[in-house]
């Protein structure tokens, strides 16, 4: 089940940004930007939690993945050549999708792109909008694979500790008849 988080959630939440780095850590494969305890963090997850932007997947009563779905677009986006026109508001972003190194690779990444999906078309969305770091492969080959086009790239100061490039990501809506 994927539902918006609760403050239950959010030790869970933090818990699952601490197995990707220790993942990486372990293995030495590094496909993401970020930096223990400055992005994410718990502090990221209780920010989307106040905004009521974060979701989780929850799976047979355990959290395994989350992710921070809302209308906030970087600024570096407008350098983006996106070809679907659309007000803010008709965009909805998908920030952070993170999956349980545990439970990665079973689909729970297609369910929670498919929930934001069908989120985004109840709230009259013309577009979904993401990005991920250059860095990251399977991210880049996930995407696609979810009819997601390739927009472009932009660089950018991430969360004000590191200067990097993103590749951007877009999907048009269509409307249930």
């Amino acid at each position: 089940m994927i539902r918006k988080a609760t403050a239950a959630d959010l030790d869970a939440v933090a818990a699952i940004y601490e197995a990707v780095l220790d993942r990486e850590e372990a293995t030495g494969c590094r496909w993401t930007n970020w930096e223990r305890g400055v992005y994410p963090c718990r502090a990221t997850a209780e920010k989307a939690l106040k905004e009521k932007t974060l979701y989780v997947a929850e799976v047979g009563g355990t959290i395994l993945g989350c992710a921070n779905l809302n209308h906030v677009q970087p600024p570096e986006y407008a350098k983006i050549p996106w070809t679907v026109a659309a007000k803010p508001k008709e965009v909805l972003v998908i920030h952070t999708l993170c999956i349980h190194p545990d439970a990665a690779g079973g689909g729970l990444g297609r369910r929670f792109v498919a929930f934001a999906e069908g989120l985004a078309v109840g709230k009259g969305c013309r577009a979904m909008r993401l990005d991920t770091y250059e860095g990251n492969p399977p991210a880049a080959a996930f995407y696609p694979k979810l009819g997601y086009r390739l927009a472009g790239e932009t660089e950018v100061f991430f969360e004000g500790f590191r200067r990097e490039t993103l590749i951007c990501f877009e999907k048009a809506l269509t409307k249930e008849k």
